[in-house]
């Protein structure tokens, strides 16, 4: 007999908390692999087949799942990574539990959650009579956490081959979906000084701090919130004695970027810094990390037809654009692509970390929708 509630909340929510209590901070490769086992798992007796890429570069692997129908022809892609921010040994300040509509733990809103509710729709929608009209190919990825460096040329290469591609990053603001992100360079600054005894002989120096002084405020000054674009210099280091007149200085940069025509503009201004101080060098690389995700007429058109789905499940689904990356970024300039499906929740890699359990039934129907009527 067929299960009468197919998106029954205490069921799905077991699942999740299977997952969540396999830590797995990007920086411990075992560990991924452990859920990646048991998700791989997961698919025993589904009609998919599986690949699993070994990581590298000390990271965890990546999985595949192919529904077995529909890879002939451009499908569903469907992006979740399994890594998260928390340290090993997080659990234990934040163990799964349940407070009223509120369950806690390390990853369960970013985003185990979602990766959870993508499977069981896939599952369920295999347990249908009907195979949906596109095939259906679900991406498990171990680094997004850190920028995504060792999966983002799968997440490329699967996006352009997709159709349509459906990211499970919990959702924003009370429910609301991803429809733009902004785009994400990092940028690290080397200044070197001359070092000379800062009591007897300072005029035979250079310091290098203070001319990362300069280059900070610089870098500070092309913030401009009207635009969307914003420079961080979030990490400094320089000098070596307080006796001595620094010979070198260190900076880690974060810019943040709205559009393309914005972000080769701003990586360009940032790369070309000079020095402001003869006899010390300024030299700064890095790259754009994620481009923007701007919401593109196809990503739109993608948007409404969620929106419909979504009321017909008694969802009022809005839109919204965020300041933060996500895997989405890779394909949004080439594949109609929409954010922010997973479950709803708040306190993202904090250590109140929780999704609302009121959330899980409607958005894992939303998807099972999704996965039902995209042609």
């Amino acid at each position: 007999m067929a299960d009468p509630n197919p998106f029954d909340s205490a069921t799905i929510l077991d699942g999740i908390r299977r997952w969540v209590e396999i830590e797995t901070p990007t920086e411990a490769p075992e560990q991924v692999n452990r859920l990646v086992t048991m998700v791989a798992e997961g698919y025993r007796g589904l009609p998919a087949t599986l690949e699993r890429i070994a990581g590298r570069d000390d990271r965890g692997d990546h999985l595949i799942a192919r529904s077995a129908w529909g890879q002939d022809a451009p499908g569903i892609l469907v992006l979740s990574h399994l890594d998260t921010v928390h340290p090993l040994g997080f659990i234990e300040r934040l163990p799964f539990r349940i407070e009223g509509d509120r369950a806690f733990g390390p990853g369960i809103y970013d985003m185990k959650g979602g990766a959870y509710l993508a499977w069981h729709a896939f599952a369920t929608v295999c347990a249908a009579n009907e195979r949906p009209p596109l095939g259906i190919t679900h991406l498990y990825v171990s680094d997004e956490e850190i920028g995504s460096p060792t999966s983002r040329a799968l997440i490329e290469a699967e996006g352009h081959k997709a159709k349509y591609v459906l990211v499970t990053e919990p959702a924003r603001d009370g429910g609301k979906i991803v429809t733009g992100r902004k785009g994400v360079a990092r940028f690290e600054v080397f200044v070197t000084g001359v070092p000379a005894h800062a009591g007897s002989r300072p005029q035979d120096g250079r310091s290098a701090i203070r001319e990362l002084a300069n280059v900070i405020q610089t870098l500070e000054a092309m913030t401009d919130l009207a635009r969307g674009a914003t420079v961080n210099v979030g990490v400094v280091r320089g000098g070596s004695k307080p006796n001595v007149v620094p010979e070198s200085a260190y900076a880690e940069v974060d810019l943040r970027v709205k559009t393309t025509a914005d972000a080769d503009e701003f990586v360009a201004r940032i790369l070309n810094l000079k020095s402001k101080t003869e006899g010390v060098s300024v030299k700064v690389t890095g790259e754009l990390n994620r481009p923007p995700y701007e919401k593109s007429n196809a990503g739109a058109a993608l948007y409404e037809h969620a929106r419909a789905l979504a009321a017909e499940i008694g969802i009022d689904l809005t839109d919204t654009f965020t300041g933060g990356g996500s895997d989405g970024n890779f394909t949004a300039p080439f594949t109609a692509t929409l954010d922010g499906l997973g479950v709803d929740g708040e306190g993202a890699h904090t250590h109140t970390e929780q999704l609302y359990i009121s959330s899980i039934e409607p958005r894992a129907r939303l998807l099972y929708r999704l996965y039902q009527t995209l042609r």
